[in-house]
């Protein structure tokens, strides 16, 4: 089955089943006012009182009873079991930007499984949100404000080369891998920090207050997007 091209002109907010908040999905929903679900996500948007533009999955996480509150033109079932719903939203969505929540802080397994569609899907620009931090993987470059002292860790989840300016601890040609040299818990000066990648196999991880920054970041324009 050839996955839908749900194509949207505005960022988006995907809603998984996982640990969230109703903060969370605010603060999401500001920066991306559309609403799409991962399968178990359409349950969460309903106990919020949100009706989510499209749900997809194999939906085998939602009663007969939670799907029949939804439309019908609005589910995008997938009979395939060899991918995390995650994975389909990823496939599916066409959007600027994918603001994703509900992914991350229960089960450890789904959490990897995320970071791993973040590797297989870097066509797309999307920020896992948890409850503490936010994550993206890498573009090629990046330009990014932030205030002195902030965390900034970089994590690779293949081998990869890395140059980095406006951090505290040297970034210089450094050759990170999952098994090797890792860039976890480093902060910024308080100058422009700039990240360059010689493959897009980089998480970065920063707190999640620094949203809005991340999402100017990845939005604007950047080389190598």
């Amino acid at each position: 089955m050839n996955p839908p091209n749900v194509v949207v002109n505005h960022a988006v907010t995907l809603l998984g089943a996982g640990r969230t908040t109703p903060k969370a999905v605010k603060q999401a929903l500001k920066f991306a006012p559309i609403l799409f679900a991962a399968d178990g996500g359409a349950k969460v948007a309903l106990d919020m009182g949100l009706m989510p533009e499209g749900v997809f999955g194999d939906l085998d996480s939602l009663t007969p009873e939670i799907q029949a509150k939804l439309p019908a033109d609005r589910l995008y079932r997938f009979p395939d079991q060899d991918s995390t719903d995650f994975d389909k939203c990823l496939r599916s969505i066409n959007a600027p930007l994918i603001l994703a929540t509900g992914f991350t802080g229960q089960r450890l397994d789904h959490e990897l499984a995320a970071y791993s569609s973040l590797l297989r899907h870097p066509e797309q620009r999307c920020i896992l949100l948890g409850e503490v931090d936010l994550c993206f993987l890498a573009p090629d470059t990046m330009r990014i404000k932030l205030p002195a002292r902030t965390r900034f860790s970089l994590f690779p989840l293949s081998q990869c080369r890395v140059d980095a300016t406006g951090v505290l601890w040297p970034v210089n040609g450094l050759e990170m891998a999952p098994d090797g040299t890792i860039g976890t818990s480093n902060e910024t000066t308080g100058e422009e920090v700039t990240l360059r990648v010689s493959k897009r196999k980089l998480l970065v991880i920063l707190p999640r207050t620094h949203l809005q920054a991340v999402i100017e970041a990845l939005t604007g324009g950047l080389n190598g997007e």
